[in-house]
């Protein structure tokens, strides 16, 4: 049929819930950390043959995207490289001149620490209406919400006048130039995409923070432990710049506010920018004076600042710190800046695509839109920023995203297929 009706769209989708939880679940044992996608993206390319679409399935070519601004080597990369790491995209043809229309989410998920887990991470629990797993929310949710979207349409027969496409890519956790900065070179280049980010349904995801990694390598001289006097011990020298990086840290916070990164989580509020060193490495041998540290970190900061000027902020506070050190001073410490290179997004919320998706969410939950975004580095910069592609983020509520225990609300999932279907629907339009 050429038009749709709304409720039951709407319904079929709620008859779904226990497919939409199956697959879910079926994404959440795949085990897909960064660089490990391949097993989760066979899962999707058997459901998308089941729709009967062409499916292009590649793996990012490094050299065709070393040029573009939005690119860096991730961390991953540098791992595995980005053979056998395919991303995979479908695209539900229109039979008009409708707008183009692009679902995105990836499937890479974080490792995990399975001692401080209650549940098995690998396998969905559900409890209480909540759905345990890695990835759960961020963002396998997303993943299995717009699949489900996409085939209750091509059941329905729901004829769109623009082209659907779907996307599922790899490496967002580490930066995602490999995923959707690839797509959209490939060609991918729609009229709007929405990605299914987590965004907390019927919340709404505009921006997205800056994100880059540091490390530093602090010098020492040395020693046998017993003459400690003849070397000097990097490590005791590393603690003088993590002092110094700590102090920024809060000056950071205290002059930096953007208040959509805590219009729905309050305790954000004066922590919208951040400096973490995440790792420290020295020595080789407790009976010997280290004559090396290194420090490693990441600062994540929200909308209206730049990168050179956030990497002046931390090169200056490093070589200040030196130059107060008798030792340092005259043996200064070295940085770089490595993996994560993100420049943060702002997306004009009076965009259509975004009113269309607001709408639609508001009235599927009967809740009230909150417009969030600026504390994390996602993939929709890339749309946004470099492309000039409207890119909301429209996703499922839970928790513990990164950390133990993570769930997504299985209410919100089929809220949010709910949410994508009617809303390529009104973007797209129907043939007729």
């Amino acid at each position: 049929m050429a038009s749709v009706d709304r409720d039951v769209l709407r319904d079929r989708i709620a008859d779904r819930r226990e497919d939409l939880v199956d697959l879910l679940g079926e994404l959440i044992a795949q085990e897909s950390v960064t660089g490990n996608e391949k097993p989760a993206q066979e899962v999707v390319v058997s459901r998308l043959e089941s729709l009967g679409l062409e499916i292009d399935t590649w793996d990012p070519d490094v050299e065709e995207l070393r040029d573009h601004p939005g690119f860096f080597e991730t961390s991953s990369y540098a791992d595995y490289g980005y053979e056998d790491r395919p991303n995979v995209a479908a695209t539900r043809p229109g039979t008009g001149d409708g707008r183009s229309l692009t679902l995105s989410g990836h499937v890479d998920v974080v490792p995990v620490n399975e001692g401080e887990w209650r549940y098995d991470p690998w396998d969905a629990t559900i409890e209480d209406g909540r759905l345990y797993g890695r990835g759960s929310n961020d963002m396998l949710g997303g993943v299995a919400s717009m699949l489900v979207a996409v085939e209750t349409l091509e059941d329905l027969g729901v004829e769109l006048a623009g082209d659907l496409t779907v996307q599922t890519t790899v490496e967002e956790e580490d930066g995602g130039p490999g995923g959707v900065l690839s797509a959209l070179e490939r060609g991918y280049q729609p009229d709007a995409a929405i990605i299914t980010e987590p965004s907390g349904l019927p919340n709404v995801g505009m921006a997205s923070a800056g994100v880059m990694y540091f490390r530093v390598r602090v010098p020492g001289k040395s020693a046998h432990a017993a003459q400690g006097y003849a070397g000097v011990n990097a490590i005791g020298k590393a603690t003088k710049l993590y002092r110094a990086l700590d102090d920024l840290d809060r000056e950071r916070k205290a002059r930096i506010s953007y208040e959509p990164a805590f219009r729905e989580n309050p305790k954000l509020e004066g922590h919208e920018t951040n400096l973490n060193v995440g790792t420290i490495a020295g020595g080789d041998w407790p009976s010997t004076v280290p004559s090396e540290a290194v420090l490693e970190g990441r600062i994540g900061w929200p909308p209206g600042e730049t990168r050179e000027e956030v990497r002046a902020d931390v090169e200056a506070a490093v070589r200040d710190a030196a130059e107060s050190d008798e030792w340092l001073s005259d043996h200064p410490p070295g940085i770089e800046w490595f993996g994560w290179n993100a420049a943060p997004h702002e997306l004009d919320t009076d965009a259509e695509i975004v009113r269309l998706a607001r709408a639609n969410a508001e009235a599927i939950t009967g809740g009230e839109t909150t417009f969030t975004g600026g504390s994390a580095g996602n993939d929709e910069r890339f749309y946004n920023r470099y492309y000039d592609i409207p890119c909301p983020s429209v996703g499922p509520r839970g928790d513990n995203i990164h950390g133990a225990d993570e769930y997504v609300e299985i209410d919100s999932l089929v809220e949010t297929a709910q949410t994508l279907a009617l809303t390529a629907v009104d973007w797209c339009r129907t043939a007729e």
